[in-house]
């Protein structure tokens, strides 16, 4: 197996500074982190943004419409029925 190449980066101060801590609270090393954020953005991306059809944003209208005249029940209140 191929070993992998180093990249260097660049990063804010801040950001920097995110990271070591994080990595120390995580008991991992700095590269291991950068890693995994590497694997979830890229996995995110992999997926196509989708739209809504006009019968779903038809449908989200009038779930906000209900949710503001108050027409809605709550969790609570959905459990105790």
């Amino acid at each position: 197996m191929k070993a992998c190449p180093t990249i260097t980066v660049s990063l804010p101060a801040t950001m920097a500074e995110q990271v070591e801590k994080t990595s120390r609270e995580e008991h991992r090393t700095c590269s291991e982190l950068v890693l995994e954020a590497l694997r979830v953005y890229i996995s995110i991306r992999q997926f196509p943004e989708e739209s809504p059809t006009h019968a779903e944003q038809r449908a989200m209208a009038r779930g906000r419409a209900a949710y503001e005249r108050g027409d809605y029940v709550t969790l609570d209140e959905l459990r105790r029925q």
